[in-house]
């Protein structure tokens, strides 16, 4: 598809239609290549899961615009200026940029958090590497803890509390994906892990990236980041009691989900590097059914926002809200029994198809993604 800077303007008598189609094209883009997030999303409420698809959608546009190869233009240059395009209601041409444009519009969100989310794929382009635990935070910030926070927004929460337990859930998790991903991304030259965490345990960065192997020392030091994920997704369920009800399943699904990866990991003595860990779907669809009942309480005391997430929580108080977000009630037990029941028929499909069609599957998607991004 051939981008184009023409206006997709509020005045088009078609938007309605169109931007149904492009929630549509946003949906079957994630359920193929996003699909914890799009089982967990089947749990929210109509209201907010469509502008989520929409904002989870150029966020996976995004990612893999920096992970493509042969870009003969500055990926975060691009997203920038097309970041910049749909913020003027003049979106390029793809579903993507064109929900997110009315989504940004319709629940407010500061132009500074996606602006920090591509601040984070620029740091994945430069190749930077993060000495402590809280330089590494300074990056899942931007690149999850945003999402966190935007996510808030769509249901309609704009309080600081919330907020920061919204971006804590967020970083918690991109802490999970990276203790999972620690060979896939150092067989692609890039090492997340603490440097300082690693000379502890006598392991130079520079020399296992030539080399990556598991040993007890490089496990022990995924262990203890999955310990400092538990500990931030630990203080997230006050957040959870914050948000309106029809919107709690989906997002505990979102917190079981991601947090048993880590427990994934720990079965394996924590080596994610000759394996990379899967939930199954039987384990899935137990903790979805765990989600839609679990029963959240408040914090006596609230926890102030991480330090390295409280630009965020400013960037919202600092912004006018005028947006709002109308959400559904809790589902009832009937419906709980029938989402659950749909889900496990899900997670049974796509593993049958990811055994038929392991490697077409993520080919066919990345061609077809790298002509979108590519094309002007």
């Amino acid at each position: 598809m051939r981008s184009s800077r023409n206006p997709v303007t509020s005045s088009d008598p078609l938007r309605p239609l169109r931007a149904a189609a492009d929630i549509a094209a946003c949906r079957a883009m994630l359920s193929e290549n996003s699909r914890t997030f799009f089982a967990a999303s089947l749990m929210l409420p109509r209201a907010v899961r469509e502008p989520a698809s929409a904002l989870y959608a150029f966020c996976r546009l995004a990612d893999d615009a920096v992970d493509l190869p042969g870009s003969q233009r500055d990926p975060v240059a691009l997203l920038r200026e097309r970041l910049a395009s749909l913020y003027a209601d003049r979106p390029f041409d793809h579903p993507a940029d064109r929900a997110f444009a009315h989504v940004v519009a319709q629940f407010a969100i500061p132009r500074a958090l996606p602006e920090a989310l591509l601040e984070g794929f620029d740091w994945d382009i430069e190749g930077r590497r993060y000495e402590t635990l809280s330089d590494l935070l300074d990056y899942a910030t931007r690149v999850a803890g945003t999402v966190g926070a935007m996510m808030a927004l769509l249901m309609g929460t704009r309080s600081p509390a919330a907020l920061a337990r919204a971006c804590d859930l967020g970083v918690a998790m991109q802490l999970s994906n990276i203790a999972r991903d620690v060979g896939e991304d150092a067989r692609a030259g890039r090492i997340y892990l603490p440097l300082a965490w690693l000379r502890e345990k006598g392991i130079d960065a520079d020399q296992w990236l030539r080399c990556p192997g598991y040993s007890p020392a490089l496990g022990a030091v995924v262990r203890r980041l999955l310990g400092a994920a538990d500990e931030i997704y630990a203080r997230v369920e006050s957040g959870v009691a914050q948000l309106p009800r029809g919107c709690r399943p989906g997002i505990n699904a979102a917190r079981f989900l991601y947090a048993e990866i880590g427990r994934e990991v720990e079965r394996a003595a924590c080596d994610s590097v000759s394996r990379r860990a899967v939930v199954p779907a039987a384990r899935k669809a137990k903790l979805l059914a765990q989600a839609l009942t679990a029963s959240v309480r408040a914090a006596e005391a609230e926890a102030p926002a991480l330090r390295e997430c409280q630009f965020l929580v400013d960037a919202v108080n600092a912004a006018p809200a005028v947006g709002t977000a109308a959400v559904a009630s809790a589902p009832g037990a009937r419906n709980i029994e029938d989402r659950v029941d749909w889900l496990i028929d899900l997670f049974e499909r796509l593993e049958r198809r990811d055994r038929q069609f392991p490697v077409q599957a993520s080919g066919d998607y990345r061609e077809r993604m790298s002509l979108s991004l590519q094309a002007r």
